[in-house]
C-alpha cells in the first residue's frame, strides 16, 4: 500500500527508533535524579536535545520546554498567556478560522473567559497577505496565532513577516509549526515569540513535542503553567522528563536539518510524479499551489464523493479527508469550509500527504482506482 497520510503522523526514522530504544533499554535514568551516573546521563542528554531543538529554531536552549506534542505546547501559549491579558487588558486575540482544532478549541475556552478572537478567514487561496493580518492588530490586541503549514491543504503562512512587524510590539506571536517545523518551508520562524513543535509528524515517536518561548530582550514571554507538581521546565511543563522521546525528538530535528536538501528533492519528485500520475483525471488543487508546502496536496477529484474514494482505496493507498469521520456522521472540512468552498467540492476532496522517499511506482494503482470511479 502507498501510505499518503503523513500529514497524519510520520513512521519513525530508524536511525531514531535505534536512539530512542537505546534509552528505554540502556540509558534508562531519570534525569532528575541527581545520587548516581544514570541520573547524570540522562540529565545530560536532555540538555543536548535541548541544544538541538534550540539550534534549529534560531533560539537559547533555556527557551525550548519539552511537552507531550503540538497539543499541549498550543495549550501552553495559548492559555498559559491568559492571566497576562486580564491583568493588562490585552484581551483582544487574531487567529485563523482554518487553524488545527488544538489552537481553535483553547482559543474558544478564552472567549469563555471574556477575551475577544477575531477568526479570520483567508479566501479560497487558504493564505493571508501578511498586511490583512497587521492590519487588524489593535492596542489591545494580545496575541497573533497563525500556523506555519495548514494542515490539510498545505499553505505556507507568512509568518515571517508578520512576526517581525510585531515583534516590537506589545502583541505576541504564535506559530503552529507541527507540519512544517526543521522541513524547507521557506518561512524563518526567527522573531516568532512562540512555537509549538510535535514529533511524530517530522519522524519521531508519537507522545513528545516542544514549546520555544523565546525572550524579547531578557524579558521572558509572560506565561503561566497549565500544571502543577515538581518544578521541570522552568515550572511550565512539571512531571518526569521522557528521555527517551525527547533525544528522539531532537535526533529527528537533526536528521531532517543535516538531509533538508534531499528531503526537499524527494518530496517535490513524488508531488511531480503524483500530479503526472493524475493526468486527465478531473482534479482540481485546493489552496494555493504557489504557497505550499512540498509534501501535501489537498486535492477535489470532480465527481467523485471523497468517502467513496477512501473505501475504494482500502487496499492501495492511506488517505485522509483531513477532516471528522465516523459511521455515524461526517463532518465537512472546517478548513475548506472557512475557504469559502462550496460544499460538494468540500465533500469531494481529499488530503494526499507523503514524506520524501515515498514510493512512486505505487501510484499507478491510485489512478487505476480514479478512473474507475469517474462519473
Amino acid at each position: 500500500m502507498l501510505y499518503l497520510d503523513t500529514a497524519a503522523t510520520t513512521p519513525v526514522e530508524p536511525r531514531v527508533a535505534d536512539l530512542v530504544m537505546e534509552y528505554m533499554t540502556h540509558e534508562f535514568g531519570n534525569a532528575g535524579s541527581r545520587t548516581h551516573e544514570w541520573g547524570t546521563r540522562a540529565k545530560r542528554a536532555v540538555q543536548g536535545a535541548r541544544e538541538s531543538v534550540a539550534k534549529a529554531a534560531g533560539a537559547e536552549p533555556e527557551e525550548v520546554v519539552f511537552t507531550s506534542g503540538a497539543t499541549e505546547s498550543d495549550n501552553l501559549a495559548l492559555l498559559g498567556l491568559a492571566a497576562h491579558g486580564e491583568q493588562t487588558g490585552r484581551k483582544h486575540v487574531l487567529s485563523s478560522a482554518t487553524e488545527h482544532k488544538a489552537v481553535l478549541e483553547p482559543l474558544e475556552h478564552l472567549m469563555s473567559r471574556g477575551f475577544e478572537v477575531e477568526f479570520m478567514s483567508p479566501g479560497p487561496s487558504g493564505r493571508f497577505q501578511p498586511a490583512e493580518i497587521l492590519a487588524r492588530v489593535r492596542p489591545d490586541t494580545l496575541l497573533a496565532s497563525f500556523m506555519l503549514v495548514n494542515n490539510e491543504t498545505g499553505v505556507v503562512q507568512p509568518v515571517s513577516e508578520i512576526a517581525r512587524a510585531l515583534r516590537s510590539t506589545q502583541t505576541f506571536t504564535h506559530v503552529d509549526a507541527a507540519q512544517g517545523f526543521a522541513k524547507p518551508m521557506g518561512e524563518s520562524l526567527a522573531d516568532v515569540d512562540l512555537i509549538s513543535i510535535s514529533g511524530h509528524k517530522l519522524g519521531a515517536p508519537k507522545g513528545v513535542g516542544a514549546l520555544i518561548a523565546r525572550r524579547r530582550g531578557w524579558k521572558r514571554v509572560p506565561l503561566q503553567p497549565l500544571m502543577f507538581g515538581g518544578g521541570q521546565e522552568r515550572k511550565l511543563r512539571p512531571g518526569t522528563i521522557a528521555v527517551p522521546l525527547v533525544v528522539g525528538l531532537a535526533r529527528a530535528i537533526e536528521l531532517l536539518g543535516a538531509e533538508a536538501v534531499e528531503w526537499e528533492r524527494g518530496a517535490l519528485r513524488f508531488r511531480a510524479a503524483l500530479l503526472s500520475a493524475l493526468e486527465g483525471i478531473p482534479f482540481q488543487i485546493n489552496g494555493d499551489p504557489d504557497h505550499g508546502a512540498p509534501h501535501i496536496l489537498n486535492v477535489w477529484f470532480q465527481g467523485i464523493d471523497s468517502e467513496a474514494l477512501i473505501v475504494s482505496l482500502k487496499e492501495v493507498a492511506a488517505v485522509a479527508t483531513g477532516s471528522a469521520c465516523t459511521s455515524s456522521s461526517y463532518t465537512p472540512s472546517h478548513v475548506l469550509a472557512a475557504m469559502g468552498l462550496p460544499e460538494e467540492r468540500i465533500l469531494q476532496s481529499v488530503r494526499l500527504s507523503w514524506w520524501s522517499d515515498s514510493d512512486t511506482t505505487l501510484l499507478s494503482p491510485l489512478r487505476s482506482v480514479l478512473e474507475s470511479l469517474q462519473p
